[in-house]
């Protein structure tokens, strides 16, 4: 008799700060990715199966987000500061290419036609400038990945990391002045911080995990961060044992949150609640 197939089940969770209450919004027997919480925190946007949803905060409704011809969208997707705009990154049906095809979209978050923002592939969005004029994102050219910005609307990119290791998942500080991202520069993955313009790289982690996805709070006191409890080297994948960390940029202290099976898919992107008392999340069960 053949193996029972597995099951792959998703929650959809938030994380209370002060409390550590975790609540499920939304579990479902299917794959789903990546929350990006609402400027005006009524709705989670995830991806699934190519498309983006709108779920609502208590997880009651879930409706389709029209991004036109776009339908193979990753898990690298979010809202901008105003909760005007969304980037979308799309894996492109692009002439000679089998894979690394994703590149960077932006559209009207109240629908509209979507606007190419990156030529080149592969670029893999991750973060929005406080005052909305710039991306920043993880791109491969040539054999690097490193990390890239690009004005919202299109034009020259600007490289501002240059290491021979993979640097991904950027993300701007809420006052727009530093970047986090993680990186092997210094021969395991661990959180580190520049300014916006690339310049005074500093290492803020150091420890015997794979640290990835450094998503700074509303209010830029600290940063939760999904930490691999094994080492994964430069891999992101999915289905390990993972932790979510509180980082305090006041005294370099990390605290542990939560322990559970996830990883590719778990935080990609921003995701704390307006207020900066809640994080969502996705952890994922095989049954």
């Amino acid at each position: 008799m053949a193996a029972q197939e597995k099951v792959l089940t998703s929650s959809l969770e938030t994380y209370t700060v002060e409390t550590g209450e975790r609540q499920t919004i939304l579990q479902e027997d299917a794959h789903f990715e990546a929350p990006n919480w609402s400027l005006d925190g009524s709705y989670f946007i995830i991806n699934q199966k190519g498309l983006l949803y709108k779920v609502s905060v208590d997880g009651s409704s879930k409706e389709l987000v029209p991004t036109g011809d776009l339908t193979k969208c990753n898990n690298d997707h979010g809202i901008s500061f105003d909760g005007t705009t969304l980037a979308i990154s799309n894996n492109d049906q692009i002439e000679g290419m089998n894979s690394g095809t994703s590149r960077i979209y932006t559209m009207p978050l109240s629908g509209g036609i979507p606007k190419l923002v990156t030529p080149l592939a592969p670029s893999y969005w991750h973060g929005w400038e406080p005052n909305g004029k710039t991306l920043v994102y993880t791109a491969r050219r040539g054999t690097n990945w490193d990390i890239y910005a690009i004005p919202f609307d299109g034009g020259k990119e600007v490289r501002l990391t240059n290491s021979p290791g993979l640097d991904d998942g950027p993300e701007y500080s809420p006052d727009g002045k530093h970047v986090y991202y993680n990186s092997m520069q210094s021969g395991k993955m661990e959180i580190w911080r520049m300014q916006a313009d690339g310049s005074n790289k500093k290492q803020l982690t150091d420890d015997a995990f794979s640290n990835w996805f450094a998503h700074p709070s509303p209010d830029g006191k600290k940063f939760v961060l999904i930490s691999y409890l094994e080492d994964q080297d430069d891999k992101h994948p999915p289905m390990k044992n993972v932790a979510l960390r509180l980082y305090d940029l006041k005294d370099g202290s990390i605290k542990t949150l939560c322990e559970f099976i996830g990883g590719q898919g778990t935080i990609n992107v921003p995701s704390w609640s307006p207020d900066g008392k809640k994080f969502a999340f996705v952890s994922y069960m095989e049954k």
